[in-house]
């Protein structure tokens, strides 16, 4: 594990082979319920090199405050795999459940150029962190 939650910030920065990821992330009080907490997180993949690159494929692994750990492997993100030229980038959010009201998440997305070769950059640790209520 790369960090205990309580140390992390909901937000990240990594950039791996001129691609930065940026994360933001929040507890959506809205969606969730007695026993499961829900968290958004935004991300913005942006291709600071001078190669098209396509995302591919995402491995996110996801830990609770219990140490219970989960992965999540699949093609693209939201149901696509964007290609990003040189100075673009792309913003898409999704959601995670956790059974404690903290918990973390890193992973990487596999990226493919345009000669069909393929790399892993890094999407750096992040805290899930719903405010404390009182019961």
């Amino acid at each position: 594990m790369p960090a205990q939650p309580f140390a992390l910030a909901p937000v990240s920065e990594a950039v791996t082979r001129d691609i930065r990821v940026e994360v933001l992330s929040r507890y959506s009080a809205e969606n969730s319920g007695p026993g499961e907490w829900v968290f958004e997180y935004i991300i913005r993949i942006t291709n600071l090199g001078h190669e098209t690159v396509q995302l591919v494929t995402r491995h996110w692994i996801i830990t609770d405050a219990l140490e219970r750990t989960r992965e999540v492997k699949g093609p693209g993100v939201v149901g696509k795999q964007p290609v990003l030229a040189p100075g673009e980038s792309f913003q898409y959010s999704s959601w995670c459940p956790l059974k404690t009201p903290t918990g973390m998440m890193h992973g990487t997305y596999q990226m493919a150029t345009a000669d069909g070769s393929t790399f892993d950059i890094e999407i750096a640790p992040f805290a899930l962190k719903a405010p404390y209520m009182k019961q």
